[in-house]
């Protein structure tokens, strides 16, 4: 069992929450057990874990830790809380996907403002469903909960002359969609380059690769967008130079002619739109 508290913003350490809102989303027999005479029982609802949340189904991180103390003030409850840095930040869209394991089944009650009880096992449904800890690699850094800008389309291709104008047939292709492209020469965040790379396929939506030429660091980088779990969009002039383990994927073949371009922002655009169709 477990405390579920959703709020629109949570201040350090103490917070609060109209007494209105006590006991939505929870189930009706749960409330005599949590009651006295009347009242939420709050010495016996801190015994329990609590889920912290912000509204939302997206990169919205969720906490899990404690209530220290609680108390009734007029229409108000307040109260102190820790979290447990000990367990990592859940993202919202993994608590909706996986829902029902946190008795969620309704989708509002993903925005709206509440405090709820929950029969269920807060840390058995985290083991089961949770994204596990990433384990760091030494080469780079990934943070353990990036955001993901949902605008936001990183490009892979080598850097010579002849992909400038590739590159901006991408652009082109993308930009009615609300989506920008960065490519990670545009970027100078950290003092590695390869952080850069890492760090701007992290917070892409979706990440368009060219395979053209085998070019070496395209093929790493597309190895790191597949193991974040981005959607990688495949092209390439050559169909020769897709690797081995790749063909079993789609890809986009182009000729880096004027006519070949145009086909070439033509499918990427189509395929970038079924992808953010996918996402609602």
């Amino acid at each position: 069992m477990f405390n579920l508290i959703m709020i629109g913003r949570w201040p350090r350490r103490n917070a609060s929450i109209s007494l209105d809102r006590m006991f939505e989303y929870t189930d009706d027999r749960l409330l005599d057990q949590f009651r006295d005479g009347g009242e939420p029982d709050l010495d016996e609802l801190i015994r329990y874990p609590c889920l912290f949340m912000v509204e939302g189904r997206g990169d919205q991180p969720a906490h899990v830790g404690n209530i220290q103390r609680a108390r009734i003030s007029g229409r108000q409850i307040l109260f102190d809380y820790a979290i447990d840095e000990t367990i990592p930040p859940i993202r919202n869209a993994d608590i909706y996907r996986n829902r029902l394991e946190f008795d969620m089944p309704e989708d509002f009650e993903f925005n709206r403002n509440h405090w709820a009880v929950k029969d269920v096992s807060l840390f058995r449904a985290l083991l089961r469903h949770a994204r596990a800890p990433r384990q760091q690699p030494t080469v780079f850094r990934i943070p353990q909960l990036q955001p993901t800008e949902r605008s936001l389309v990183s490009v892979m291709m080598p850097f010579d002359a002849e992909f400038r104008q590739v590159y901006t047939s991408v652009r082109n292709a993308l930009e009615p969609l609300n989506l920008r492209c960065r490519r990670a020469d545009e970027i100078w965040e950290a003092p590695e380059i390869i952080q850069d790379i890492v760090s701007l396929i992290d917070r892409s939506r979706i990440v368009v690769a060219d395979c053209t030429n085998r070019n070496p660091n395209v093929f790493y980088e597309i190895g790191i967008a597949h193991t974040l779990g981005r959607d990688v969009i495949l092209i390439t002039q050559n169909q020769a130079d897709i690797p081995f383990d790749l063909r079993h994927l789609r890809y986009v073949q182009y000729l880096n002619n004027r006519e070949g371009r145009a086909n070439l922002r033509r499918m990427i655009a189509e395929r970038a739109e079924t992808l953010l169709e996918e996402e609602v």
